[in-house]
């Protein structure tokens, strides 16, 4: 990995939170999402995924974002992603809003009409509007994409977005070459881009991206995984622990895969067959393999051979829909983000409480896990630290509780960090939970542990 300290990051949130009124900064301990332990450093296995991918400590001057005195951006434009992903394919008279994705610290979300706007922590561009304003707690354009996007997936402190024609693009941070352009950091200087910029190799051919937290994969039209960024872990699946500035192919997945997910320092894919295979970190179990060593190629999740349909992967956990519309989940536990009425840690899969049947897709964050049921409910389960689970409460769960006033009507939904979001089906943009950098775009960075609106979508 490149050398930024989590410590840097970590004031860098605190300046920014002072500046906006806030009363709560991240830091090393409760960046791995509220008051968690998985304080250690990634070194050795562990580390917060809340710090931004590794960008020199000079990236910004004090004026762009680091003090005290952080101004917002004010205007909405009228355009608009899991450790997220999402996509939608527009229609006419389709509703105005067709996906979203929470990132660590901010948000993306898909228009009807392909374009894409983000919020919320902007520090290392992760917004794409070409501006270096430190955060914004309304959505704005990002530069160059107000049509044509089929999909958008947002990080750790970067964010993809994927063409009509199969093209990828990112933007961000860019340490450990997490947006595959195949440049390394400069020797001084930010290690970003405030705007999107092509992946090497994949100008076409891409169905499906998602951005985790120190690395990044796409699932190609042939059904491959090519994955670029940090290795430290085997994240990337090439059998080696060498880091990726430009994608490469994951070892034994050149065809036969339906769906990919990049967790902090793991990954996930479905086969055709409906096969689950993980590979990278594996501290807690995150792999599914029975173990807790790391791998750097491809292992079978035990017991989900075939009838998967879907799989996330979050800090040190992992989830798939299974066959019947099963929801199972693996690694680690300790918030009960696993959902199986304990707070044990599983390096084999397991069933979520009362989701036996009747799950259409789920998404993992840091230390909580979401649902959206058949009947359009949203249902969370894990750590409520700040509201994550959008009950009304900030009380842990370890099963699947119902959001607030989402009993029905949500089209998808997207677990970020520490904060959740979903499109309903009138095509709404609804988050709610931590929203100190003004993730939830509602004007305020005020924490809700019910949904709101995101202003002007």
């Amino acid at each position: 990995m490149n050398p930024m300290h989590v410590a840097d990051l970590t004031l860098l949130y605190a300046l920014v939170t002072v500046g906006c009124g806030g009363t709560s900064s991240r830091s090393t301990t409760d960046a791995s999402a509220g008051s968690s332990s998985a304080s250690s450093s990634r070194g050795s296995g562990a580390s917060s995924s809340a710090s931004s991918s590794s960008v020199p400590d000079e990236g910004r001057d004090s004026g762009t974002g680091t003090s005290s005195s952080t101004s917002f951006a004010g205007s909405v434009s009228s355009s608009a992603s899991s450790g997220a992903s999402a996509s939608g394919t527009p229609e006419s008279g389709a509703a105005r809003y067709t996906a979203v994705a929470g990132g660590n610290a901010h948000t993306c979300a898909l228009s009807a009409a392909g374009g894409v706007q983000c919020w919320g922590f902007n520090f290392f561009g992760e917004l794409g509007n070409n501006s270096t304003i430190a955060l914004s707690p309304v959505p704005v354009a990002v530069t160059g994409l107000s049509s044509g996007m089929v999909a958008v997936s947002a990080g750790r402190g970067d964010a993809c977005a994927l063409s009509s024609t199969g093209a990828l693009q990112c933007w961000g941070s860019n340490g450990d070459g997490v947006l595959g352009t195949g440049s390394p950091c400069p020797d001084a200087g930010p290690c970003q881009s405030d705007f999107p910029v092509g992946v090497s190799g994949l100008s076409s051919g891409v169905s499906a991206v998602s951005a985790g937290d120190y690395h990044s994969c796409a699932l190609t039209m042939a059904g491959g995984v090519m994955c670029w960024g940090d290795n430290e872990f085997g994240d990337v699946g090439d059998n080696s622990d060498i880091d990726r500035l430009a994608p490469v192919q994951v070892m034994g997945l050149t065809s036969g895969v339906q769906a990919v997910a990049a967790g902090n320092a793991h990954t996930c894919a479905v086969t055709t067959a409906g096969a689950v295979m993980c590979w990278g970190q594996n501290e807690y179990g995150q792999l599914g393999d029975n173990s807790t060593s790391a791998n750097p190629f491809p292992l079978a999740v035990q017991g989900l051979s075939s009838g998967a349909t879907s799989v996330t992967a979050g800090f040190g956990h992992s989830c798939a829909v299974a066959a019947g519309g099963a929801a199972m989940c693996w690694g680690d536990n300790e918030y009960a983000q696993l959902g199986n009425g304990t707070s044990t840690m599983s390096s084999v899969p397991v069933a979520v409480s009362g989701l036996s049947s009747g799950v259409v897709t789920i998404s993992a964050g840091s230390e909580h896990t979401c649902v959206v049921t058949t009947a359009g409910a949203a249902e969370c389960w894990g750590n409520n630290t700040y509201g994550q689970l959008g009950d009304g409460t900030t009380t842990a769960s370890n099963v699947p509780v119902v959001v607030s006033g989402l009993s029905s009507g949500v089209a998808s939904l997207s677990a970020g960090y520490e904060h959740t979001c979903v499109v309903t089906t009138a095509g709404d943009v609804e988050c709610w939970g931590r929203n100190d950098n003004g993730e939830l775009g509602n004007n305020t960075t005020t924490q809700s542990n019910v949904p709101v609106s995101v202003v002007g979508l």
